[in-house]
């Protein structure tokens, strides 16, 4: 899974044309493999199954086995774009790494036919700006120093100028080679080393390189994504994941969004992000095992799950990442045992929006328009006059109501109203209603406040009667309203 993830590149930038998915005949799907797996279906379009160690199979028993594994490897790759690539068995080294090298490998001339056919011409483009993953740095005597590794978008030339974004430091290329052969010129897809002089190789390891401040810095990134379907398990607002982004992996935090319910089902947008429209805040992703979903599928006469069509997240760094827009982005859990039959994949995504700026909190995230659904709910006491009430248990007694003056309520019975200021000192509230009680309404409460002064004069059996129709019919108070997450003010909106 780690080589693969070293060369993902931006998409429509992609450099893996064919992948090899190794598996040991013996073994069948590990962990690792089936997370190889996830990683090809998202990165990559097309496969071939090598099965190998064939020489750790009885003779007598070996071509039964293959084909058991084979069929195996077909019917698990059925609901994949892989449906049907080939699966070829071989033993790359038989007898083990300390076998003779006159052992004669099997089955290797026969990948070699099917990689072959599998193989084709890519669709290369030298345009744009310069951008290398580097896989390995070392130093040549009396030369300089040697970065390898793949080209993933535009070209470079003897004498250019290339960046170490990590290092912030530019370096000439004074020399190239591809296979052992000096070059003037590579571009996207060539796997190249370049030579620099004056730069020391423990400063890189595995890194970036690219055209001069063509590539930033962030702190954050807001990224469209998707769940990989064979994580278990829900992805939940304000968890840690291992996010690999660019060349690096970095743990960062998440917070789950989505389009606001009446937009749902709107086309989904590629690789834009818009800050205009408003986002509906998440506990987690939105799933059809998934909390949310649940609570949507009982408020679903028809009792289909409401989904959006895309879904967003943003994500913190615990510390900073360079990488281009628009690349990929893997969340995982990388610190579950290996061992624990698990994908610890858990979603993938294009990076639509980075942060530079290390205070982002204050400068940028308040132009993300993401928001919470908030709904108190109180009983009306009693009736003031034919255009008022009193209301109770909406806010708790140190509340500061004043802030809520002027928001609109609507009472169970369907009156429309508006909170116009605190009454006395535990919490209660007088309501205006602009269009009147209704009849039926101000009967309701004015039967149900008789009886509660009649209770309080000492009738118990009439307290206890009064306060049984009182629950079996309380006129309730709803108020409802939306909070934007990043806003300073905290401010209560209302349609």
């Amino acid at each position: 899974a780690a080589a693969i993830l070293t060369v993902i590149s931006p998409p429509g930038a992609q450099i893996i044309d064919l992948m090899m998915l190794v598996i040991d005949v013996t073994k069948g799907m590990q962990t690792q493999s089936a997370e190889c797996l996830v990683i090809g279906q998202i990165a990559c379009q097309k496969m071939v199954v090598v099965l190998n160690k064939i020489d750790l199979l009885p003779e007598g028993k070996r071509q039964s086995a293959i084909e058991k594994m084979t069929k195996k490897m077909q019917k698990t790759l059925e609901n994949t774009k892989f449906c049907g690539c080939p699966v070829v068995a071989v033993a790359a080294k038989p007898g083990g790494p300390e076998a003779p090298e006159s052992e004669t490998p099997l089955g290797v001339s026969e990948l070699i036919e099917v990689l072959k056919s599998q193989a084709y011409l890519p669709s290369r483009d030298p345009s744009g700006q310069f951008l290398m993953a580097v896989d390995h740095c070392f130093s040549i005597k009396g030369q300089g120093t040697v970065m390898t590794g793949t080209i993933l978008s535009g070209s470079v030339s003897l004498g250019d100028n290339v960046e170490i974004p990590a290092l912030k430091v530019t370096k000439k290329v004074k020399s190239m080679q591809m296979f052992h052969t000096p070059v003037t010129y590579a571009m996207q897809g060539d796997r190249v080393g370049i030579c620099v002089t004056q730069f020391d190789p423990k400063l890189l390891e595995r890194g970036l390189i690219c055209t001069p401040e063509s590539l930033h810095t962030i702190h954050a990134a807001i990224i469209s994504l998707k769940k990989i379907q064979y994580f278990r398990g829900a992805l939940y607002t304000k968890a840690k994941f291992h996010i690999t982004v660019g060349h690096e992996t970095v743990m960062g935090r998440v917070m789950f969004f989505s389009p606001a319910p009446a937009d749902f089902n709107e086309e989904i947008q590629e690789n834009v992000f818009d800050f205009e429209k408003d986002y509906l805040y998440q506990e987690e992703y939105l799933s059809k095992d998934s909390n949310s979903s649940e609570e949507n599928k009982e408020n679903n006469q028809a009792g289909e799950v409401q989904l959006p069509r895309q879904q967003w997240a943003l994500l913190e760094f615990e510390k900073p990442v360079t990488c281009p827009k628009l690349c990929l982005v893997i969340g995982s859990k990388l610190d579950t045992d290996i061992h624990a039959n698990t994908c610890r994949l858990a979603f993938h995504g294009v990076l639509l929006q980075g942060m530079e700026d290390k205070n982002y909190t204050e400068t940028f995230l308040p132009k993300l328009k993401v928001y919470k659904l908030k709904h108190k709910e109180g009983q009306v006491e009693r009736v003031m006059d034919d255009y008022s009430v009193i209301g109770r248990s909406l806010f708790k007694k140190e509340t500061n109501i004043q802030i809520f003056v002027g928001l609109k309520v609507k009472l169970s019975t369907g009156e429309d109203g508006i909170i116009d200021g605190g009454f006395g000192q535990s919490g209660k509230f007088k309501i205006r209603i602009p269009d009147g009680l209704k009849p039926d309404t101000k009967m309701l409460l004015t039967v149900a406040s008789k009886k509660k002064s009649k209770a309080g004069k000492g009738d118990t059996t009439k307290e206890d009667e009064s306060s049984k129709n009182d629950s079996a019919q309380p006129v309730t108070i709803s108020l409802l309203f939306k909070r934007y997450v990043f806003d300073t003010q905290k401010k209560m909106i209302q349609s």
